[in-house]
């Protein structure tokens, strides 16, 4: 039991230093993962090395293609259109509902974690470029408390998951001028005191601004198209990522 015990916390460990090189561009959107060399680098076993990307590929973050191995999930643009349209009606549902359903335990956990949110640094002095592991958990909690007291636990999943299936993309166009120069406090504000005011439809706009001005972000940092836009949703197929 101890050696399993061991085995698994040291998966842990691999998958997490996986997870902060993937979200952080040493291993960019795309790019092939060997688990024999990233054994070496990582200085562990190939089993552990397959066992964390496995987990990773749970997380949205690494795709197994058969007969090809591991890949960092590729960056797409009508991908990540379809998911903020999705994760603007599963959030938006979740968020009224919790409104209504939530009382004043609910406000007081949604002001917890907006207070956690704005007092840890985004970006540190060491690494500017990119946002930290300590507010992108922080930024994760809010968005799940945001959604929690809803009462169906179906939508509080889809909203991890979909946070989750994001994140790369977040974390990709970091770097980007756009991203520093947006006021990401404000726009959490303006949704938390739509829901302290018990403003449901304020509260659902602000947060359906939310994910679409992330989408902006993205697109301007450097998601492209390159063909095949579909007239009728605005979508495009055929997209690139430049770095």
């Amino acid at each position: 039991m101890a050696q399993r015990g061991e085995a698994q916390t040291l998966t842990e460990h691999v998958r997490g230093l996986l997870r902060r090189d993937i979200l952080a561009g040493v291993w960019p959107p795309g790019s092939r993962l060997q688990p024999a060399a990233l054994a070496r680098n990582y200085g562990t076993s190939t089993t552990v090395i397959r066992e964390s990307l496995a987990r990773l590929g749970q997380e949205h973050l690494v795709t197994a293609k058969p007969n090809q191995g591991f890949f960092v999930m590729s960056l797409s643009l009508l991908e990540l259109q379809d998911l903020t349209l999705v994760r603007s009606h599963n959030d938006t549902l979740a968020l009224r509902l919790a409104i209504e359903r939530g009382g004043v335990p609910w406000e007081t956990d949604i002001m917890s974690a907006f207070h956690v949110l704005t007092r840890t640094p985004r970006r540190s002095a060491e690494d500017p470029a990119h946002t930290t592991e300590a507010w992108s958990t922080a930024h994760r909690n809010f968005h799940v408390k945001l959604v929690e007291a809803c009462g169906i636990q179906m939508l509080v999943d889809a909203t991890e998951a979909l946070f989750d299936t994001t994140e790369l993309y977040r974390r990709w166009a970091a770097p980007s001028t756009v991203a520093s120069r947006r006021s990401v406090d404000d726009e959490h504000r303006a949704i938390l005191d739509a829901c302290l005011a018990g403003n449901v439809e304020m509260a659902q706009d602000k947060l359906r601004e939310h994910y679409e001005t992330s989408l902006d972000v993205i697109l301007q940092a450097g998601l492209t198209a390159e063909r095949n836009v579909r007239a009728d949703t605005g979508s495009i197929d055929g997209c690139a990522t430049e770095r």
